[in-house]
């Protein structure tokens, strides 16, 4: 068992750097756990299912912060969460007999459209007052959490940010932290069928989410110290680089 924690450790830095960013753009860590597994040889189901087990323990972190700063409103987030843990439930059954390929072009295509979509910080609406907060889009950005954490292995913050920003007109510092709530939720939900079936390696997931839950402790106590914009560019550059690895990642897997 020791020689396997030891091969284990070189793990613990990409895990930190997950959950730094985690915490400062509300995103689950998928992002860079996905494409680590594929790297280190791990197929397609097991490395999004991997990612999604990792997933609940990064944004565990996240959220604990933003819930002792009592930052985090309970309706906006009890809305968003709900359709975040409805749609991962249905969406985790149904991605297992999908052919790896067709999930990682699915991604690439998820990350393609972001890429548009997200906005510099003086092309985005002017945000509402705090008071307005509307449960019914976010319990609908929920769902949109829980299908890409479900069927894609990816916890959906990369989706919700935008979503909540452009068309919802929350806060961008509000819609982050709802986004690292229902990422934690569809995850949670997610986890148990990834473990049950196999798909999930659980010793990987546990090094990878326990480094980045510390690091998104620590980032997510620091969010209000970034400016918006390069939150933004953060967001777009992320989902543009992926992209183009997703898109690599599926051709070749479909050429093998």
């Amino acid at each position: 068992m020791e020689p396997v924690l030891w091969s284990l450790l070189p793990l613990v830095p990409l895990g930190g750097l997950a959950g730094l960013l985690s915490g400062l753009l509300g995103i689950g860590g998928g992002l860079v756990f996905s494409p680590l597994l594929l790297w280190l040889g791990h197929g397609p189901h097991q490395a999004l299912a991997t990612s999604s087990l990792a997933i609940t323990l990064t944004t565990l972190g996240g959220t604990w912060t933003h819930l002792r700063s009592r930052q985090l409103p309970l309706a906006p987030a009890l809305a968003i969460g709900l359709g975040a843990g409805l749609a991962s439930m249905v969406f985790s059954q149904l991605g297992r007999g999908w052919n790896g390929a067709l999930l990682l072009f699915l991604q690439s295509a998820m990350y393609a459209v972001l890429t548009v979509v997200i906005r510099p910080a003086d092309a985005l609406p002017q945000a509402p007052s705090a008071c307005r907060k509307p449960l019914a889009g976010l319990a609908v950005v929920g769902l949109v959490a829980g299908l890409s954490s479900g069927l894609l292995g990816v916890g959906g913050g990369l989706v919700m940010v935008p979503l909540m920003v452009s068309l919802l007109q929350l806060p961008l510092r509000l819609a982050i932290r709802l986004s690292t709530l229902a990422v934690l939720v569809s995850a949670t939900v997610a986890a148990p069928t990834f473990v049950a079936d196999g798909r999930g390696l659980l010793p990987i997931a546990l090094v990878l989410g326990s480094a980045a839950a510390l690091a998104a402790r620590w980032s997510a106590g620091r969010l209000n110290q970034v400016p918006e914009a390069v939150l933004i560019w953060l967001l777009r550059g992320l989902t543009a680089c992926l992209a183009v690895d997703s898109s690599w990642r599926a051709v070749q897997f479909w050429l093998s």
